[in-house]
Parts: C-alpha cells; sequence; structure tokens
C-alpha cells in the first residue's frame, strides 16, 4: 500500500533525509514492513517551506501504518503531520506528532545597518538552541528577501517563548522580528 507521511515541519531536503527519511528507511527494513520510495518538500511561492514528505510503500499496512506514525513522531515530527493513504478507494488520514512549533521571522530590511554589521544570525540561532535545552530546537530555517526565519519545535510553544523571550528582547538583531505559530 502506497502510504505518503505530510510531516508538518519546515525543513530543507538534506535535513528531512537526516532526520525523518534515513532513519525510517533502515527502521522499515529492520521491521520488514515496507520501504521508503521518495520524499519532498512543499514550497510556497516565496520558497519558504511549508512541509516536508515521504514517501512509503508497506507491505503490511495494519502493523505498518502505526509504527510509521509512531517513529516519525519519536523523529520530532510536529501536531498536524499525517499519513495519507486509499482505502477502498476513498482517501484516508492518520494524524500524529505531538512537538509545538514556533517560527522565529528575523527582520532582514528595516533595522539599522550597523545592527547587521555587528550582529550575527548564527549566535542567534546557537544561543535560541542553548536556552531551549531539553525543551526543543531549531529543526530549520529560511532565508527569504526580507526577513530569515528560524523553526524551533518542542514540547510546548509558550514554554519555549518563555525559554527565549529575554533573548529576543534584548539582541539588537532580533529588534522587530516577528513569532508565530507554525504546529
Amino acid at each position: 500500500m502506497f502510504v505518503y507521511a505530510q510531516i508538518n515541519a519546515r525543513v530543507a531536503p538534506l535535513d528531512r533525509g537526516e532526520r525523518y527519511e534515513d532513519p525510517l528507511i533502515e527502521a522499515l527494513a529492520d521491521k520488514g514492513f515496507g520501504e521508503v520510495s521518495g520524499g519532498g518538500t512543499m514550497q510556497s511561492r516565496t520558497g519558504e517551506i511549508e512541509y516536508c514528505g515521504v514517501d512509503i510503500e508497506l507491505s503490511d499496512p495494519d502493523t505498518g501504518m502505526p509504527f510509521v506514525a509512531e517513529f516519525l513522531a519519536q523523529c520530532g515530527a510536529p501536531r498536524g503531520s499525517e499519513l495519507q493513504y486509499d482505502e477502498s478507494g476513498a482517501p484516508r488520514k492518520l494524524p500524529f506528532g505531538f512537538l509545538e512549533g514556533l517560527g522565529l521571522y528575523l527582520n532582514g530590511t528595516d533595522l539599522p545597518d550597523n545592527v547587521y554589521q555587528e550582529c550575527d544570525a548564527s549566535l542567534v540561532y546557537d544561543r535560541i538552541n542553548e536556552l531551549l535545552g531539553d525543551r526543543g530546537e531549531i529543526q530549520g530555517h529560511w532565508q527569504g528577501p526580507t526577513e530569515t526565519a528560524l523553526y524551533l519545535y518542542g514540547y510546548s510553544k509558550d514554554e519555549m517563548n518563555g525559554l527565549i523571550a529575554e533573548f529576543v528582547a534584548g539582541y539588537p538583531l532580533c529588534d522587530r522580528a516577528r513569532l508565530v505559530t507554525i504546529a
């Protein structure tokens, strides 16, 4: 049975492979439930990633689908992820994932020039991961024409916001940043 795992994570293709696809290939082979037959990334018109997906061929859907859903959730799949498949010609969905997500969008055009010269987005990335500790992590990022987004996933969006709020409020490169719920 063909199953599409639509993963509500804003991660680039290489990150998708490392975090979800490659481990699933190995796990399906170990269990004998099927194989991964492909993967992809959905982007908006601006080029921002909306979600990613993995194509799966299951030999035993009854045991394979619950296994895949649980496995991908343990790999960090956020809420809003789902397995999509047809059953007797009718489209079906099996939701999975439990992590919540925040997008931190850094303003890339409206801050004083010296802020862009003196501050470093890599420092923001590293500091946020440090502040999140074991409560979350940045799984991906995107650089658009007017802003750069960092995609944070963790157990609670409110908790993650609380952990990074003081840093975001105080670091000049985070001035005029926006925080958006993404999962």
